[in-house]
Formats: C-alpha cells, structure tokens, sequence
C-alpha cells in the first residue's frame, strides 16, 4: 500500500517509490525513533530516579508524581513573598519600628542564598553530560533576554552610583547600606549570565530541588521589585502638610534627599554625593523592568521543570525584518519624539520653584492632550489590527505552552492596575461635575485609556494565539508522461517518454494562488504597520510615568474626592503595574511583529 494516500499510485510495486512516498516513509521512521528514545533516554541520562512518564496527546511527554515538587516550591514562594510584603509594608513610613537596614538584611540573605543556588545549578549542568536534553523553543527568545541584559546593564550601573554614594555615609550610617548595592550587583551578574543560558532549559535531573529553586529566585526577584516600587511610591506621594495639592517638586525632593539615606543631619564625606543620588533616581525604572523579566523568566523555568517536548513541536523560526513597513514606525517615532517634548517641558514646569498655579495647569492641560493625542492613535491602529483579525483565516494554535499562557497572564493582570486608575478618576470627575478645562481633560483621557487598554489586550491576546504566516507558493501541476491517452499506441508512447521531460502546465490554480500571496502580503502590511505603531506608542506610555510624570497628583481632583490617603494607595499600587503593562506589552507586540 502506498504511503502517499493523497496520491495513489504503483511506485511500492514497481519497488521504485516516489518522492512524496519516501518522505512519509523517512518522517515516520524518524518519529517512531524519537518517540523511544523521549521513553528510555531520561532514564539512561544519568538520573537517579526514573521518572514515570506518558505521551500526551498534544506531543508532550508528562511526569507523573510531580505535584509534590510543585507543591512544596509553591510554599516557598508564598512564605517568601509574604514575609517580603510584611517587611516591606512595615518600612513604608519614617516612623516605622523596622528601619530599611533592617529590610536589606533580610533582602540580601534572600539575594545571597539564591545566587549560590544559580551558581549550583550552572557548574552542576555544566558538569553533567547531556544534562539537558530537551529545550523549550517557545521560552526566552533572544530578543527577550537581550532586553534582559540591556535592563541588566542599566542595574548595575545604578549600582555602581548607589555604592558611591552610600561610601560617602558610612561615618554615620549602618554599613548594611553599602553591603546591599555590592550584593545586588552580584546578584544582577549572576542571574543575567543563568538566564541567559538556561533559558529554555527542561530539567529532568534534581526535578524537585529545581522547582525550589526557580521559586526561590523567582520570590527573591518580586521581593526586590517591591522593595524598589515601596521606596520609589512612597518617596514620590509624601503626605502633605497643607489640605492643597502636593506638587511633583515635594515628593522628588523629599525622595532625593531622603530616600535611604536615613537622618538628614548625616552629611556626605565627599562632594559627587549629589550626582550620585540625581543618576540614581532616573536609573531607578530599568531596575523595576529588570526585576519583574527575570520573575517571567523563572516563572517559565518553573513550568518546564520535567517537561519533555517532542522534536517537531519547537518554535517556528522568524527573523526581524522592517520590510514593506514604513507608515507605522514613522509615525510611531513622531509620537515618541513629540511625547518626550512634551513630557519634558511638563516637568521643567512642574519642578519651578516659585510659579504660579496657571503655569502649572497649562503644563497639566499640555500633559493631557498629549496622553489624549496618543491614546486616541492608539486606539485607531488597534481597530484596524482588530477588523484584519476577522478577515484573516489563519489557524488558532492548539499547543499549549507556559510562555504564552504567562504573557496573557500577565497582560490582563498588570491592565488592572491602569483600569482601576481609571476607573477612580472617572467616578471622582463624573461625581463632582467635571467643571473646568482640566477635569474635562482628565475625563476623557480615562475614558479613552478604558477603551484602549480592553483593544489593546484583545488585539495581542489574538495574535499571540493565531498561527505565524507561511510563505505561498504557486501551485504548478506537472503532467505526468506515465499516463496514456486511450487513443495512443503504447508502444509508440513508450518509446517517446525518453525523450521527453515533465512540464509545467499552467491551471486556474496557479491564477488563484498568486492572489491568495498578494492577499496576505497586504494583511501581513497591515498588520506590522499596527504592531510597530502600538509599539512605539507603548514605549512613550512607559517613559512618562516610569521618569517620574504623575498628574494624578499634579491635578487635585482626585485628591480632594478620595482624600489623599486613600488617593494614595490607589496610585501607588495601579501605577507600578500599568507602568509594567506597557513594558509587557511592548514585549508581546514585538511577538506578533515577528509571526505576523
């Protein structure tokens, strides 16, 4: 019986089989060969306990008996993070018992004990011969953690600026402050180098202890990502004194003068202590984004601990290119350009010392209609992505993998921080009347961030999920010299096949196919335009409130509704995630990019 079912023909009995027969006939033998060896080859590798395994319909390989390792790295992480969010809640005040000495104590033996692990389990790998035989294509692209050396960078630069500093104090201050910077530097190098290399790792050996592990640093990285989100948050919203707006100028000087450094009566031994401190701060969101991609990574490390993936279920490849795209990077970068004007005019403003309240509500109203200006983009592009969405008729994939699940994860959840903004901004201004240029403004620019968010996630989560475009290439149907006309002599036929070579014969087909091609080369178009655009838009939404833009307590609206404690709150926990929304999302937008 001939492999090719799709074509029948007598190739097995003539023992001559065609083409298309003998690369069935090689797939199959080569996945039958790949199925036993995923069977026996963990067990031969080395591993002191054979792990118990079946095939699972989607081609991936399960353990049984891993929910005990799951379980147990799983409380770790929990006790972890709780008594991280009790240490660093307790420190939030100045008058708090526990001092941030204290927090960094704790903070280092975490960062300690994880770096050693790390260190373990790379020079353990090393060692091991085909130690890791699987590889998760799908996890830490290398765009991925190069944007994860980049941030990595920019950490340990701010590193070196804190220990300069902190050297400055050490006459009248716990030393503790200086050992810190000095051990998240080591810990920034150790992990930056882990991940990179072991990104896409499936461990089958020391399963359970790599679980703990990835927990641990996975903990450690989140413990750190609060830490910095508490002293930046804080510093940036102090109580005022007086029952009118703080203003921008307040809680950067209060950050800049207090932040860490303890009693003010505790003088610099030496004269740069300023610059340090000024550098410091604005390297202060590269660390935040460099925590919380090193959380994804282990999270993803996490998941594949024993997970075994068959050879043709690896990731497709795609390569970078800007080819045929121009409208959406130009105008992208326009509005990058034009938001950083923006911005930065916004704070030389805000940041005077002595100006008046008109000033400062023209920079707020110029502030606004910038967000308005992008949003509104935003949102057109993202219908445009969305209506291509619905005409193309690529498949949805099937395979599962911890990758995209964490990216959609993570999209949704780090929205709510932004919607619950909001939401609160839209209630206060709708409540008291929306009088006045400036609530106006502040009304729509929520109602649009509302619209665009739920666009946005809609329109990443579907191209995350649809499969990448594949090249079309025309059909050409070749005339087969083996079949005989009922009106030809077959002797007379057989002695012109010599002489004659297969031919293309052009059908309907190949008309029909070279329109599909043109068909999705302009959706394909279309939609790297949007992506690109979306992109560029979200680097500019990130750039604003990560350096340092808060209108939400430049605009006293909310502040006299809510209170300015509770105000507060509301701000210092949505901000940190909607600043990491547009992080992620940058990232995701980068994956459509590639596949569509």
């Amino acid at each position: 019986m001939c492999l090719n079912t799709g074509f029948p023909c007598n190739c097995l009995n003539d023992a001559n089989a065609c083409e298309p027969c003998r690369m069935m006939a090689k797939d199959r033998e080569r996945e039958e060969a790949h199925l036993s060896n995923n069977i026996n080859g963990p067990g031969q590798a080395g591993s002191t306990c054979e792990p118990d395994l079946n095939i699972s319909s989607g081609g991936v390989v399960k353990e049984r008996g891993r929910n005990w390792g799951w379980v147990v790295s799983g409380i770790i992480c929990v006790n972890i993070l709780i008594l991280g969010c009790a240490l660093v809640s307790g420190t939030a005040y100045n008058n708090a018992d526990i001092t941030i000495a204290e927090l960094q104590v704790v903070v280092i033996i975490l960062l300690l004990l994880t770096s050693i692990w790390m260190l373990y389990y790379t020079i353990y790998m090393a060692r091991k011969e085909n130690a890791v035989v699987y590889k998760d294509g799908h996890a830490g692209p290398v765009w991925l953690r190069g944007g994860l050396v980049i941030f990595g960078l920019l950490s340990i630069i701010m590193d070196l600026f804190k220990i300069c500093s902190y050297v400055g104090y050490l006459h009248c201050e716990s030393a503790v402050k200086v050992v810190f910077p000095v051990m998240q530097l080591v810990f920034t190098l150790v992990q930056t180098y882990f991940l990179w290399v072991h990104a896409k790792d499936c461990v089958q050996l020391q399963k359970n202890v790599t679980r703990c592990g990835m927990m641990l640093t996975l903990s450690t990285n989140l413990i750190v990502w609060m830490t910095e989100v508490m002293e930046e948050s804080f510093h940036q919203t102090t109580i005022p004194s007086y029952p009118s707006n703080t203003t921008k100028l307040s809680g950067r000087s209060m950050y800049i003068n207090k932040a860490d450094y303890g009693d003010q009566n505790c003088k610099c031994s030496h004269s740069s202590c300023s610059i340090f401190k000024e550098a410091y701060y604005y390297l202060y969101p590269f660390n935040i984004e460099y925590s919380l991609f090193a959380s994804t990574m282990a999270y993803v490390l996490w998941k594949n601990v024993g997970r075994v993936v068959v050879e043709h279920s690896h990731h497709p490849h795609t390569k970078f290119h800007v080819k045929d795209v121009f409208l959406g990077p130009v105008a992208g970068v326009l509005l990058v350009v034009a938001g950083l004007v923006t911005f930065i005019l916004y704070e030389m403003e805000i940041q005077k010392v002595n100006n008046d309240k008109n000033n400062k509500d023209n920079a707020v109203m110029m502030h606004f209609i910038m967000n308005i200006v992008i949003v509104a983009l935003m949102s057109v592009f993202t219908v445009i992505g969305c209506v291509i969405y619905k005409v193309d008729h690529r498949e949805h994939v099937l395979e599962k993998n911890p990758t995209r699940s964490l990216d959609v994860g993570l999209l949704v959840g780090a929205s709510l921080g932004q919607f619950m903004i909001s939401y609160f901004t839209i209630v206060a201004t709708v409540a008291t009347g929306a009088k006045g240029y400036l609530n106006r403004l502040s009304l729509s620019c929520a109602v649009l961030m509302v619209i665009q968010l739920g666009l946005q996630n809609f329109f990443i989560i579907e191209g995350l999920h649809r499969e990448p475009f594949h090249e079309v290439h025309p059909i050409t149907v070749v005339a087969n010299p083996y079949v005989l006309e009922p009106s030809t002599d077959l002797k007379s036929s057989e002695g012109s096949e010599m002489d004659t070579n297969p031919s293309p014969v052009p059908t309907a087909h190949n008309l029909h196919d070279h329109t599909a091609e043109h068909r999705l080369s302009w959706k394909r178009r279309v939609l790297k335009e949007v992506c690109a655009f979306l992109l560029l838009s979200n680097i500019i939404l990130w750039i604003m409130p990560a350096f340092g833009a808060r209108p939400q307590f430049d605009h006293s609206n909310e502040t006299e509704f809510y209170k300015f404690s509770t105000w507060a709150a509301v701000v210092n926990v949505g901000l940190p995630f909607g600043i990491f929304y547009r992080m992620h999302s940058v990232a995701s937008l980068f994956e459509v990019f590639l596949t569509s």
